[in-house]
């Protein structure tokens, strides 16, 4: 379960790092807040 954790939060950090270079940086901040949030180190959301 925490691979798939790991997994998801990575492509989010990714993922909001895209977005934020795209133009829409409050949306990227929150899908990488998000990401660390879940991630490794971070507050998991299912356990």
């Amino acid at each position: 379960m925490e691979i798939i954790l790991w997994l998801i939060a990575v492509a989010l950090v990714i993922y909001g790092a895209v977005v934020a270079l795209r133009g829409s940086v409050l949306y990227g901040i929150l899908l990488i807040i998000v990401g660390l949030l879940i991630g490794p180190g971070g507050v998991s959301v299912l356990s």
